[in-house]
């Protein structure tokens, strides 16, 4: 297990669409313990495998103690609605009100290919849409309101980490490709 370095916004792996996993192997195994211990020593509620430089989709999170992962996820969201501050750890020391999905119905497998169901309300639910936003390419701020869209712009192009003139230095996941071109 390693901590990784977390991509900053603006780097071009968090907007494009991870591909599915599809070998459950060995190196998933490594990829979600590596997530996990990144995640927890960021510290943060979830992490996607994107934010790593990895384009597949699996997310972390630990909500309430609680950790978990889920790998291809599918959601079903519910219509009732919950406004909140969130942010992201690739733009930290941000957040913004955005509104999610009050409860989420998430589906998918664990990193041994089994199937999971995960029912989640409030936060984990805003995690789970959080994270799997990340797999389709979407950043929160994307689903901010045209106001708080570009207030959040605003602070990003203010913000310290923005500004170091330099691109942070990025560790490249063994896992970035699992042997494949995405």
């Amino acid at each position: 297990m390693t901590v990784q370095a977390i991509r900053l916004f603006g780097d071009p792996v968090l907007t494009t669409p991870a591909a599915p996993v599809v070998d459950f192997d060995k190196e998933l195994r490594t990829l979600v313990k590596d997530l996990t211990e990144t995640m927890l020593d960021a510290p943060g509620t979830g992490l996607a495998a994107p934010q790593i430089g990895v384009g597949l989709r699996v997310f972390t999170w630990h909500v309430e103690n609680e950790p978990g992962h889920l790998v291809n996820p599918s959601l079903d969201l519910s219509d009732e609605e919950q406004d909140g501050e969130e942010g992201c750890l690739s733009i930290p020391d941000l957040a913004f009100p955005c509104k999610r999905a009050m409860r989420v119905v998430a589906k998918g497998w664990n990193m041994h290919g089994e199937p999971v169901e995960i029912e989640g309300s409030e936060l984990l639910a805003r995690c789970i849409q959080h994270e799997t936003d990340h797999l389709d390419g979407v950043l929160f701020i994307d689903r901010l309101d045209r106001e708080w869209r570009k207030k959040a712009m605003r602070a990003i192009r203010l913000s310290d980490w923005a500004n170091e003139g330099t691109q942070p230095v990025v560790k490249v996941s063994p896992h970035a490709t699992f042997g494949r071109a995405i």
